[in-house]
């Protein structure tokens, strides 16, 4: 494998991983969304939602990330 070969291999990982991430996000966000509406009042859930708002920070920070590497490895893709 040459360096072409191997950065789009890389980008197409990171592009999977943005999209990933985007899943979750939004999978968060609806989840999160459902138990402010039918459960907001059940002490037993709230656990689960603090979660999930940890979950879905950590999935937003993550995704930048996967952003920020995919934006590097495109960059060197188009110089080469």
């Amino acid at each position: 494998m040459n360096k072409l070969e191997i950065l789009k291999t890389a980008l197409e990982h990171r592009q999977a991983e943005v999209f990933q991430h985007q899943i979750n996000i939004d999978n968060y966000r609806l989840a999160l969304e459902e138990i402010a509406a039918n459960y907001a009042d059940d002490a037993d859930i709230a656990p689960f939602a603090e979660r999930l708002r940890d979950l879905l920070s950590s999935s937003i920070i993550e995704q930048r990330k996967e952003v920020i590497m995919r934006d590097v490895i495109a960059k060197q893709i188009e110089v080469l």
